[in-house]
């Protein structure tokens, strides 16, 4: 009677000895990456509401209630359109990237943001993208302001077009947690009902629709304690030649903190039954 050889043990594939275990090393940097910060970006530039309200009507303010004032002069010699354009830039670097940030409260309805935590992106990273994409909106939006105060005809110095436009943008990571912050709190159909508003009064405690000096002293003293005075104070120190105050410093630390930790444990208490 004849047999089937028996297939040596070496050569036998059909039951491996140990199955294959799957890749779970975790992506570099938490998963942060530039082609994912390049997608954030293309959807927040396609939406032309997001465009017009962070992008234009801050330009459109400054041709209203800039260019009426040329050629009045602050005590220093400077152009009062100089101090509107600033003020203005800081308002639109801190609405595009609150809006910026608010963006997630969208994917929170979708379910998108715990959807995200199945998977190995980090908590950190998608965080920090976000918070780029702001930052980026929050550059442009700078950028536009400057380019039609110049063509309007405000004429600095280097430096201060510089130093101011460096400040408007650094001091609007302030708002770029407060965005994250307001998206993790409220959901997406009332998110913009809170941002608008809530921006407006800021921006005029901040100083940046009327100097702080007009309101009454009670006012004065509690604008100080907003998040926009320490930023529109440090954005227009280098044309005003005003020094640079501990306190605006503080008062843009503090809130930046408060607001990054806010948005933080909010993100969890959101994705904790994942």
């Amino acid at each position: 009677m004849s047999t089937l050889p028996a297939t040596p043990a070496a050569t036998r594939t059909d039951r491996p000895d140990r199955p294959t275990q799957p890749d779970r090393r975790l992506p570099a940097m938490g998963g942060f990456a530039p082609a994912v910060l390049g997608i954030e970006l293309r959807r927040v530039l396609r939406n032309r509401r997001t465009l017009a309200f962070t992008l234009i009507m801050p330009a459109v303010f400054f041709l209203i209630f800039g260019l009426p004032q040329r050629g009045q002069t602050l005590d220093n010699g400077r152009p009062v359109t100089a101090y509107v354009m600033i003020s203005l830039a800081v308002y639109a670097a801190m609405v595009a990237t609150t809006s910026a940030g608010g963006a997630v409260a969208t994917e929170r309805a979708l379910g998108w943001s715990r959807q995200l935590r199945l998977t190995p992106l980090r908590p950190t990273a998608y965080v920090a993208t976000k918070v780029a994409t702001a930052m980026t909106l929050g550059l442009i939006a700078v950028v536009i302001e400057f380019v039609v105060g110049a063509a309007a005809g405000v004429r600095l110095p280097l430096d201060v077009w510089l130093l101011s436009g460096l400040a408007a943008w650094l001091g609007s990571l302030v708002f770029a947690a407060f965005g994250l912050f307001i998206g993790y709190l409220v959901p997406a159909e009332n998110v913009m009902q809170f941002i608008g508003p809530i921006l407006a009064v800021l921006a005029m405690f901040g100083g940046l629709f009327v100097p702080v000096e007009v309101l009454p002293h009670v006012l004065q003293q509690a604008a100080k304690f907003t998040p926009v005075y320490g930023m529109g104070e440090l954005a227009r120190a280098p044309l005003t030649g005003d020094g640079v105050s501990m306190a605006g410093v503080a008062n843009m630390v503090f809130w930046t903190v408060a607001f990054g930790v806010g948005a933080a444990r909010l993100f969890r208490r959101d994705t904790a039954r994942v």
